[in-house]
């Protein structure tokens, strides 16, 4: 038998068991105790808790009919204007079973085209009777302004370590997994509030052996532990950019890693060295630079080493570390 995937698995059945995002769960609590809900927009990064709190909400309004009277669609995949115009509208037109209306929940919203989110607009106006929309973006501003003016704005916060840590945990203790604290740590510095990630991280992880530590997180996600990118970034600083540039080369290697999460790496332990806020303002600007050149297609390698080559030249030896 095939083992569950464990973010569907652990996925909160109602509203009460989610971790995280309490205002968020107070608002849809007095919906559900009101038996009516206007339509919805939910907005905040992946992992928060989004499709969560959809799935908690029909459950919660419709009990065991809530398949009956709940559709789920992605607009990534099905982001054009017959969606709009046959699935929605076919599913919204009849009447709910054992309820007042029905829960149309679109995903990753702000793919729709703008003819799509036109249509759906005119959509959401025709079937107020009998069906309510949830949509779910990681952006409100890619929401036209007519669609966002007809529905309650829900605003996703990353969830904290606290959070992650509290689901990690009771995870693996009912997987059996002896789950170390430093590899605890390193799930949370991936996951950074992404609660989904973190899971599914973990899952990847176990299935190496029952115990979890930072070498195997790290190993199974593809980057470098923190200490290891500081340690270039520091002897760069300090001039020696054979060493910098050996360590990076390195890095690339033992972790399989692409310039481009090299870079995003490279970004957020700039923040942890030893070194004056105003060369840190200046470093960051560099490393924008040098992830656009990246992503319109030059070489990796080259701009890394060139990056490693800014730094030398920003430090100015022993002095500046």
């Amino acid at each position: 038998m095939i083992e569950a995937v464990w973010v569907e698995k652990y996925r909160p059945r109602k509203l009460d068991e989610m971790v995280g995002q309490r205002e968020v769960v107070e608002r849809l609590r007095g919906y559900v105790a009101s038996r009516n809900m206007p339509n919805l927009l939910f907005a905040g990064p992946p992992g928060t808790g989004k499709t969560t709190a959809a799935l908690a909400l029909a459950r919660e309004f419709f009990g065991k009919n809530w398949r009956a009277n709940f559709l789920e669609l992605n607009a990534s995949d099905e982001r054009g204007i017959d969606v709009v115009r046959g699935k929605i509208k076919n599913f919204a037109r009849t009447q709910a079973i054992g309820g007042d209306f029905k829960i149309i929940f679109l995903d990753e919203a702000d793919a729709l085209t703008k003819d799509a989110q036109h249509a759906l607009r005119r959509t959401m106006e025709m079937y107020t009777h009998t069906c309510r929309f949830i949509l779910s973006c990681n952006y409100s501003s890619k929401i036209i302004e007519p669609i966002q003016s007809r529905c309650a704005l829900f605003r996703f916060r990353p969830l904290s370590d606290e959070d992650v840590a509290q689901v990690v945990r009771r995870i693996a203790m009912k997987e059996g997994l002896d789950l170390t604290k430093d590899g605890m740590e390193a799930i949370l510095y991936v996951a950074e509030g992404d609660l989904r990630r973190a899971i599914n991280l973990l899952q990847s992880a176990a299935a190496f052996g029952r115990e979890i530590d930072a070498d195997l997180v790290y190993r199974v996600v593809g980057k470098a532990r923190p200490q290891e990118v500081r340690e270039m970034l520091a002897t760069a600083m300090k001039g020696d950019y054979i060493k910098a540039r050996e360590k990076l080369r390195e890095l690339m290697i033992t972790y399989g890693m692409s310039g481009e999460d090299v870079v995003a790496q490279m970004h957020r332990e700039t923040f942890n060295l030893d070194i004056p806020p105003k060369l840190k303002v200046e470093l960051v600007d560099i490393i924008g630079e040098y992830d656009f050149r990246i992503k319109e297609g030059a070489s990796e390698l080259i701009q890394l080493e060139a990056l490693l080559a800014q730094f030398v030249a920003k430090g100015g030896g022993e002095d500046r570390v």
